[in-house]
């Protein structure tokens, strides 16, 4: 079978950063005192109708948002657009859902003995909504699933979206992952140590040496297209999830043996997009995997701009894909030197050292 080139033709992103207007790339990077990023919401009423807004959650505002600023960078929302902006298919990954929603029902229940309860939060607390809330408004009866495989979540959607394409039974899909965190999930993983316990200067992320990560949440589309446009900002390459690597080896050997399926020289990476996210303990994959790999190589990171959640990949994409098409590396992202040629970006991330996934972006 003849592989399919698969371009990605639009991005559309609620982040903590300046995102929504891909014009601008990280120009003037959010930097606070904090331990949790938390997402800087639009003018929502710019994208979704007023009489819907009061009733989604905040993490269905953010997702169908951001689709809808993909949709529109793609020119895939006119109506003079194929299939009059109705995309084949929507795919999108979260590793918890719509927590808020979940929290109103959860939290009603108990309030009122289980007797006289609203609907409305449990239809939206299921972790498809998104997904299904986008698809109501494009007026999309197409292929539509959401994926939930906790940290490699979103790299999950991508796998689906590829072999979805290269099977030949779409010729575009609307991907994307979305997570949000509330008060509730915060103190709640703050107990289990997953989070730094006092706040630091998010910039400054890797110099702190307390254990834990600082928290995230964003939203981010992707629209994927088997043939390249004025658009385009970076080819998808391929995608690769493994679960508990035993050592650094092995981690190592199953990115040789991507890097081969792809058919890419390591030679040609010119920057790898690593997720550390300020814990010493689970950062040590990431210092182990570029000295045994890319001791030369240009290397940059992210967490300190999202924050740590289980689709943080996502955020990764949409910065690869930027990088890519402008040529350009915010002086913000780098670990080292600049690099030399911006051919290839890989990006490797684990979530709490167990998903780990490997993404590879080339220049169209």
């Amino acid at each position: 079978m003849t592989l399919v080139p698969i371009y990605i033709n639009g991005l559309g992103i609620v982040s903590p950063q300046a995102t929504t207007d891909n014009g601008h790339f990280l120009e003037h990077p959010v930097a606070v005192e904090t331990n949790r990023l938390r997402c800087a919401d639009p003018g929502y009423r710019e994208y979704i109708p007023a009489e819907l807004i009061r009733r989604m959650g905040r993490l269905i505002k953010m997702g169908v948002t951001a689709s809808k600023i993909c949709l529109k960078d793609a020119g895939f929302g006119q109506e003079s657009a194929p299939g009059n902006g109705i995309p084949d298919a929507i795919i999108t990954g979260t590793g918890l859902g719509c927590i808020e929603d979940t929290e109103k029902f959860l939290t009603s229940m108990i309030k009122n003995n289980e007797e006289f309860l609203t609907p409305t939060s449990f239809i939206q607390s299921t972790h498809n909504t998104v997904a299904g809330q986008i698809a109501l408004l494009l007026k999309c009866h197409s292929y539509n699933f959401t994926y939930v495989h906790r940290g490699i979540s979103f790299e999950s959607a991508l796998i689906d979206a590829i072999t979805q394409m290269q099977l030949g039974n779409f010729s575009n899909v609307l991907a994307g992952g979305t997570d949000e965190l509330t008060d509730h999930s915060y103190a709640i993983t703050s107990r289990l140590g997953h989070w730094k316990p006092k706040p630091i200067h998010s910039l400054s992320l890797l110099d702190d040496s307390q254990r834990g990560s600082i928290a995230g949440e964003g939203a981010s589309f992707f629209f994927l297209e088997n043939k390249k446009s004025t658009r385009t900002y970076a080819r998808l390459d391929g995608v690769s999830t493994f679960l508990k690597p035993s050592s650094g080896q092995e981690i190592s050997s199953r990115l040789h043996d991507f890097l081969r399926d792809q058919k890419a020289d390591i030679g040609n990476i010119g920057m790898v997009l690593l997720g550390l996210s300020g814990d010493r303990c689970s950062d040590q994959f990431y210092h182990d995997f570029m000295e045994n790999n890319f001791p030369e190589a240009a290397s940059g990171f992210f967490k300190h701009l999202c924050g740590e959640y289980q689709t943080a990949s996502a955020f990764a994409t949409w910065l690869a894909s930027m990088i890519l098409k402008t040529q350009t590396v915010p002086e913000v992202v780098r670990i080292s030197r600049p690099p030399t040629r911006l051919e290839q970006v890989l990006i490797y991330n684990h979530y709490r050292g167990n998903n780990h996934s490997f993404i590879l972006l080339s220049r169209p």
